[in-house]
Order: structure tokens, then sequence, then C-alpha cells
């Protein structure tokens, strides 16, 4: 595989919001629905917890797809929220789903080898962010190192799910490309990281502190709500031209009539 220069990680930034601005309304009511569903699954006794994180490889192919038809030009409806409920590799994906819980487990456990288990506490609810055991704590510490832990996996993870739905991998499989493909792209990875940490993070903070300057939480409110959708609808619209930079379109691209006919 042939290095891609670090700059590629901005390009895949910027097609997310090209792909983005042929239907933010469909993209958002896609979104919005999303949020709902994860909301209602919360309901539920026991499961009700973990169910969102299990589905969520189920309902990233419903984004994958959505961006399909964005640039097919086919119109994205919430009925796209069940691509991956269908997808002959379902079991697959709620087994992906499965291993992130426990890589996010295994990652935050990790934690305690550095703050002696204050952030695996607070994650667990035995511990308040706000306590005092919190704030004489090295818990920064530990979650950088959680996230440090947490990164192999990550790197596994990124490309599992297409690949299970669209290239019929088995799950070891999967996993193994989506590795050392993100490995192999490691600058533009991180630059594509950099990008969305500024985008996602440091653009509401800088808009929300010159916001509470003015004095006006509501406002806030108003502007940081759409613009923290509007960011991670466009982010996971980033995701589809990441995977066909390397796998290319899950569909054959259409021919021109007049070559069609020959």
């Amino acid at each position: 595989m042939n290095k891609l220069p670090a700059s590629t990680g901005w390009l895949w930034v910027k097609q997310g919001f090209a792909l983005f601005r042929k239907q933010p309304a469909e993209l958002s009511t896609l979104f919005i629905s999303y949020m709902f569903l994860m909301l209602a699954m919360n309901i539920i006794p026991v499961v009700g917890a973990v169910l969102p994180v299990i589905l969520v490889p189920v309902f990233a192919m419903a984004f994958m797809q959505a961006c399909v038809h964005v640039e097919q030009g086919k119109r994205v409806y919430p009925n796209l929220l069940l691509t991956g409920f269908r997808s002959p590799a379902f079991r697959s994906l709620v087994l992906l789903g499965v291993l992130y819980i426990v890589a996010a487990l295994l990652a935050v456990a990790a934690s305690s080898l550095v703050d002696g288990g204050v952030f695996w506490n607070v994650m667990n609810g035995k511990v308040a962010l706000d306590s005092e055991e919190v704030r004489n704590s090295s818990m920064p510490l530990g979650m950088l190192f959680s996230a440090v832990v947490y990164t192999p996996a990550a790197m596994a993870f990124w490309y599992a799910a297409p690949l299970l739905a669209w290239k019929n991998m088995s799950l070891s499989k999967a996993v193994f490309y989506s590795f050392f493909t993100v490995k192999n792209a490691g600058r533009a990875f991180i630059v594509y990281a950099l990008a969305w940490f500024c985008l996602g993070i440091l653009l509401p903070t800088i808009v929300s502190t010159f916001l509470a300057l003015l004095g006006s939480r509501t406002l806030a409110v108003f502007v940081l709500m759409p613009l923290s959708i509007v960011m991670t609808i466009v982010m996971y619209c980033s995701f589809y031209p990441m995977y066909t930079e390397f796998f290319g379109r899950p569909y054959a691209p259409q021919q021109p009539a007049d070559q069609a006919s020959e």
C-alpha cells in the first residue's frame, strides 16, 4: 500500500462537508432519528445502558449507506437506519459492538495502573466527578493512559463495520485489515484527528467563550446545539471517503449511456 500524504486527512474532512452540503436536511433528519432511537433504547431495563453501544456498528452502516445515496443522487430517508439490521452481516456487526464494549472496559480498567482506580470508579458511578477524591487524584493521566491503551482497538475497529457488510469479510479478517490500513496511513489519520479536534472541540469552545462574554446563555444554546449536530453529521459523512480511499465504492459506477450501448 502506497503511503498517503498527510494532507489526505484534511481532504477527507472536506469531502465530508461536500457530502453534507448535498442533502443537509435529509442527513440531519437521519441523525436526529438515530439520536431519538438511542434515547429510547436507554429506557429498556437491564440492557438499555449497553445496547446503544453494541448497535453502533449496525447503525454506522446506515450513515455509510446514506453517503452512497447522496453520491448517487438518491434521497436519504430515515428508514436507512434499518440498513445494518437487514444486512447478512448483522450478527457480525453486533459481535463487533460487543468487542467495542470489551475493549473500552479493558482500556478504562488499565487506567487503574496510573490513578489507582479513580477513573474506573468514576465511570461505574462509585465516585462523583466533582468529589475531593477526583480533585486530589491523577485521573487526567489515567484517562490519557486509557486512551493510549484503546488506540490499537480503535484502529482495528475503524473500517471493520463496512468491511463486514460490504466486503463480506469475517470479523477477524475485517479487524486485521482495518488495523493495518490505519497503521499504513498514520500521517493522514493524525491530520484527520487534529482537524476534528479543532472543528469539534476548539471551535465550539471558542464560540461558547465568545457568547459567554456577551452574557447570553440562551444564544449560546441556540448556536452551539446546531453547530454540534452539524459537525457530528459531517464527521459521520467523512467516514465514507475514508473508506472508499482504500477499499473502493460499494457499487459499480454507472456508465454513460453511449458506453453502455456499445
